[in-house]
């Protein structure tokens, strides 16, 4: 891609993510959102394949179905309280398709089925782009609007998103779907807490964002986008496949790894306010999770591929990818549970 139209693709998406989050008018909102939207389509299909086509397609059938939705819900609400204002959400029909549109550009239950797609039909540093960068913006409009929203709804879409991805991603080999799988039980984590403790989805937005820059980062690195081609990484890059281990344990939650930190926070605070039911079936839903992580974990470290020689042992060619900033994303993503403290704190 041309640098000059690469500058400019890239300026023009981080443009419409700062509008949406610094915008308090709903016109303003949705036109950062359509920004956002129209700059990544062009780095989704720079791969120049039918497949990254279709996935472009449906990113651009999908989201545009949601601005289409999050617009009526703004002009409803204006119809019936007469300003535009994202905090005054007052008409309950407006808010339910708020919530719907919402849900849709996040890739939650029951609106999931775009994200594997989309993720897999493009290139690895676009597909990090689309599980990170582009949840800041709908995120931000949910974390203004929660207070008018139907917590039944949040609450039962997060259970989904949380059993769906963890139940889709058991069957996959292909590390982007995986990675998308994950992306959508992350996002029922942090709907979950959202009504309750919206410092704490910050906080696991944060975490999962570290994690899933480290991961994409290691396999950029290792020019690895499948389970096969990952069980050959230790005989090139052996430092990159023990990292990625530690980031995949820490992305399933176990102790004494960070990401641990998030679940644990959201179980208490969710048991706090009275509910039982829903952070044990939300911790159990996480074992199918920590089961796909595992898998790829046994894949790349645990085990040999049984594949012919001449695959199974990679030229070892110079990678010039630029490391600089994985040491500290691996450090967080594994070492900072004793901070824990300092975030009760906080809240």
């Amino acid at each position: 891609m041309n640098p000059l139209i690469a500058l400019i693709i890239y300026t023009t998406l981080i443009s419409g993510t700062l509008i949406t989050m610094s915008s308090s008018h709903w016109l303003m909102a949705w036109m950062g959102l359509e920004m956002n939207m129209f700059a990544i389509i062009p780095l989704i299909i720079k791969a120049h394949s039918p497949r990254s086509t279709e996935a472009a397609t449906k990113y651009f059938l999908v989201q545009t179905s949601a601005s289409m939705m999050l617009l009526m819900a703004a002009s409803i609400n204006f119809m019936y309280s007469g300003q535009w204002t994202l905090t005054n959400m007052d008409h309950q029909v407006a808010c339910t398709l708020l919530l719907i549109a919402l849900m849709m550009k996040l890739g939650m239950a029951p609106f999931h089925f775009w994200v594997p797609e989309v993720a897999q039909g493009t290139l690895l540093s676009t597909s990090l782009i689309i599980l990170t960068w582009q949840k800041l913006a709908p995120l931000s409009i949910m974390y203004q609007t929660f207070p008018s929203f139907n917590q039944n709804i949040i609450l039962t879409s997060a259970t989904l998103s949380i059993l769906i991805g963890g139940w889709g991603g058991l069957n996959q080999t292909q590390l982007r779907k995986i990675m998308a799988y994950s992306s959508i039980a992350h996002m029922g984590w942090m709907a979950a807490v959202l009504t309750f403790n919206p410092s704490l989805m910050l906080l696991n937005l944060l975490l999962y964002i570290i994690f899933t820059l480290a991961s994409f980062t290691i396999l950029m690195n290792c020019s690895t986008t499948s389970t096969s081609t990952l069980s050959m990484t230790w005989n090139s890059h052996p430092l990159m496949t023990t990292m990625l281990l530690t980031v995949l344990m820490s992305m399933g939650g176990l102790p004494p790894l960070s990401g641990f930190i998030p679940k644990w926070l959201i179980i208490d605070e969710l048991a706090k306010n009275g509910n039982i039911i829903l952070p044990t079936a939300m911790a159990v839903m996480a074992l199918l999770n920590l089961y796909f992580y595992m898998r790829l974990i046994y894949a790349s470290s645990l085990t040999l591929f049984p594949s012919s020689n001449n695959i199974k042992f990679k030229w070892k060619m110079p990678t010039p990818q630029n490391t600089l900033l994985l040491p500290t994303m691996l450090t967080v993503s594994s070492l900072i549970i004793p901070i824990t403290p300092m975030v009760f704190i906080l809240n």
